[in-house]
């Protein structure tokens, strides 16, 4: 069961924004249904999946809104010769 849980960890970390329902990840990792699901269940508790209105799983910090970084003014006279 760890082996699986690891496997479907791995693959949603190589392709960030990776959407699946839970029959597409049955056929893309080969697995045996029941340990699809119990595997799914796993990441779906330790809050590392969610399960999507739609029926798809996602990482839950696909979701996350990433902020740009604040732009820094630097008022100094050596920026101002350089500038220049």
């Amino acid at each position: 069961m760890q082996h699986t849980v690891e496997r479907l960890r791995a693959e949603f970390l190589e392709m960030p924004g990776l959407r699946l329902t839970r029959d597409q990840i049955h056929r893309f990792c080969g697995l045996d249904p029941t340990a699809c699901s119990a595997a799914l269940s796993t990441l779906v508790e330790e809050q590392f999946l969610c399960a999507k209105p739609d029926g798809t799983f996602a990482r839950r910090t696909d979701d996350v809104t990433r902020l740009r970084p604040a732009r820094a003014t630097v008022d100094s006279p050596d920026l101002r010769r350089q500038a220049s």
